[in-house]
């Protein structure tokens, strides 16, 4: 189980300004007007956590993401405010994400699933990027774990409005190739017998109920035990599998999961993403880093114009709305 993020008494914020108090891990939330103007530009960094809300199955939360993101955050701003000096203030999670698992099988509406446009995305982003930018913060790191390539480049649009007009650092980590390729635990944990049952996949799979089970038992449902597996071999399988009338929500092995193999898991993973924003803080020019989402053609994906589509269709309907109002 993980801990909460260290909360510092007004006390220990004056003295984290006076002397060389070690407390420097700040929710945003919980400062005040005079604490945030008190923190040194220069050498604090900001990491805003995602988390779309979207289903995960029968078995873990909808906000399994956020949760995972909640839990790396901690752990990353540690790995920052062990450099005498730095502070950390973390932002309230955004539980705001495009492309949902179930638009895989083109099922806009799933029970879970309350995902944003593309344009609302980057919108979001880009006005935290013009607040931030406006109050002088300097670094701004993105602790976002969903893989929807639309949602990565509305947040890498947002992370370079930032840099373009501000002059700072905003990256969104998760689509950068280190993370996007990180960590194959499973191949390390997992027999080649299971290896083939888990196959291809892209969500709630074995090592999503894993990480779940590591961070958060209670809120996994027992009987995952006995979940059957759907198993696929690459891209066009999840499609195929995610189209059937009754599909449960997930891909791969979920029976599979297991609290040791999700400690693995989130240990390599954090181990690779404290030390990819440390790399940065260093001097790393995050622009030299290639980018997952940047590796491919979106437009020649299986299912992203369906999904781009059915971001249209949504965006007319509410802009129909909005002129019909404004003529009574």
């Amino acid at each position: 189980m993980t801990r909460p993020l260290y909360r510092c008494s007004y006390f220990l914020m004056i003295t984290l300004f006076s002397s060389a108090a070690y407390c420097q891990i700040f929710q945003l939330a919980e400062l005040n007007t005079s604490q945030i103007r008190a923190l040194d530009r220069a050498k604090t960094v900001v990491l805003i956590p995602g988390g779309i809300l979207e289903e995960h199955g029968p078995y873990l939360p909808s906000f399994t993401d956020g949760y995972v993101d909640a839990a790396v955050t901690q752990e990353v701003a540690r790995a920052i405010v062990a450099r005498p000096g730095w502070a950390v203030v973390v932002f309230p999670a955004v539980p705001l994400g495009v492309g949902g698992a179930n638009g895989i099988g083109a099922k806009w509406i799933f029970p879970g699933s309350y995902t944003v446009r593309t344009e609302t995305l980057r919108a979001v982003y880009m006005d935290l990027a013009s607040e931030l930018g406006e109050q002088s913060f300097r670094w701004i790191f993105l602790v976002n774990d969903h893989g929807d390539p639309l949602h990565a480049r509305a947040l890498n649009q947002a992370s370079d409005y930032f840099h373009d007009v501000y002059g700072g650092t905003m990256v969104h980590l998760r689509d950068l190739m280190p993370m996007a390729t990180c960590c194959g635990t499973e191949e390390k944990m997992l027999s080649s017998a299971e290896l083939a049952e888990e196959g291809f996949t892209v969500h709630a799979g074995a090592d999503e109920h894993s990480q779940i089970l590591f961070l958060h038992p209670e809120l996994v449902d027992p009987s995952f035990k006995s979940a059957p597996s759907l198993t696929g071999n690459a891209i066009g399988d999840l499609f195929r599998i995610a189209g059937t009338k009754d599909w449960p929500g997930y891909f791969g092995a979920p029976r599979l999961a297991t609290a040791a193999l999700g400690a693995h898991h989130f240990s390599d993973f954090v181990r690779v993403e404290s030390d990819l924003v440390l790399r940065i803080l260093d001097g790393l020019d995050y622009r030299t880093v290639p980018r997952f989402s940047d590796q491919f053609d979106i437009s020649k994906i299986p299912g992203l114009q369906a999904e781009f589509d059915h971001d249209r269709a949504w965006q007319s309907k509410e802009v129909e709305w909005l002129r019909s109002s404004e003529k009574k």
